[in-house]
């Protein structure tokens, strides 16, 4: 394949992936705030809707208007600047979030290769890269996003605003740690750092190779470990309302705004589809690993593009039934648990996960020793 057409994939698969992550992001904040009208015992988002002439009736679709309400209300907010911040660094905050998080996506597999032949390089990757350190490309660069709120808090020049900005790297380094040794976990059982060979990895024994079910200390640390990377209640200091008014994102609005609100969602949908691939079979159906499926689906004599189209589409559908899933779980337990104390929240991260994620990895590093001999 020539260097034009690789670039030509490579852009189509960002493009494509982008657009998912901006589609799925307004269905999670709408899960949020239905979830939270559930919890509450109230009615949630149920007044914008799209007028419809012909039959005088007001179309709502269960509230996911109130997105795009949302849409053309940061579009068209005022844009303020407060004039003691740092001009620049104030602005390019936001950029560095939302570009983080949707750079940390793309190393995720979203389905097994689809395939028009059985030669070399008859494939095609559905994801954006496939490295080998897939799993450490995501710690690297998902632990940058943290100088995007560093840059937005310091720039801000407010005391709240910086209270905000020191919590979230105190938090970062506390809850990094953790999550990276939770991780070797995985690594050590499937014996590679590439995120699609762990998924088909948990492919074997029908279900009973997920990673949850071989390394559920590791799952329950690192999903512990997720919500403090993602500043999701329980673990919200940086932003503590009741604390520091809106922490490190305190001076901002408009759009600026909006881009840590997509940020967030962003690291949430990142954090479910590591959880996914790590611990839940990836783009696996529950029961049925991909040389079964695509044995299953070849029973309808399709020539092998088509088949290979018809496995592509069900494992995709079924990874994003998953992200969905654990999207949901993040929004479940914000809206369930009360915030920890600062110090609690830093007492759990170095006095528990870090010695529980260390016991994790020795233990299992001793046991895949003696079975690989």
């Amino acid at each position: 394949m020539s260097l034009g057409w690789e670039i030509i994939i490579a852009v189509v698969k960002v493009v494509a992936v982008m657009g998912l992550i901006l589609s799925l992001t307004p269905i999670l904040i709408w899960f949020e705030r239905k979830a939270s009208a559930w919890m509450q015992d109230r009615m949630g988002p149920n007044r914008a809707n799209i007028y419809l002439p012909y039959v005088e009736k007001n179309l709502t679709l269960w509230g996911l208007i109130h997105a795009v309400a949302d849409v053309v209300k940061l579009f068209s907010k005022e844009d303020i600047t407060p004039a003691n911040v740092n001009k620049v660094f104030y602005h390019v905050g936001p950029f560095i979030t939302m570009t983080v998080a949707c750079m940390t996506f793309a190393v995720i597999p979203l389905a097994s290769p689809f395939k028009w032949g059985l030669g070399p390089g008859q494939f095609f990757p559905i994801q954006i890269a496939d490295l080998n350190v897939g799993i450490l490309y995501v710690l690297a660069v998902g632990g940058m996003g943290i100088y995007g709120l560093m840059v937005a808090g310091w720039a801000s020049n407010n005391k709240y605003a910086m209270l905000g900005t020191i919590r979230s790297g105190s938090q970062m380094i506390s809850y990094e740690v953790a999550m990276g040794l939770a991780v070797m976990g995985p690594v050590l059982v499937y014996g590679s750092l590439q995120l699609p060979k762990i998924v088909e990895g948990q492919g074997m024994l029908y279900g009973a190779g997920w990673g949850f079910v071989l390394q559920p200390l590791a799952c329950l640390l690192f999903i512990t470990a997720a919500f403090a990377e993602t500043n999701r209640i329980p673990f919200d200091l940086p932003e503590g309302d009741s604390e520091l008014v809106a922490g490190f994102h305190l001076e901002y609005s408009s759009m600026k705004f909006a881009l840590f609100f997509m940020g967030e969602y962003t690291n949430i949908l990142v954090a479910a589809g590591v959880m996914v691939c790590l611990f839940f079979g990836g783009y696996q159906v529950p029961f049925v690993p991909t040389p079964l499926l695509y044995k299953a689906v070849g029973f309808l004599g399709l020539p092998l593009w088509l088949t290979s189209l018809i496995v592509v589409g069900i494992q995709f559908n079924v990874f994003i039934a998953k992200l969905l899933f654990f999207g949901f779980l993040f929004i479940w337990v914000r809206w369930t648990l009360p915030r920890f104390r600062f110090d609690q929240l830093l007492e759990v991260g170095w006095k528990y996960m870090i010695p529980l994620t260390l016991a994790n990895v020795v233990v299992t590093g001793i046991v895949v020793f003696f079975m690989v001999r």
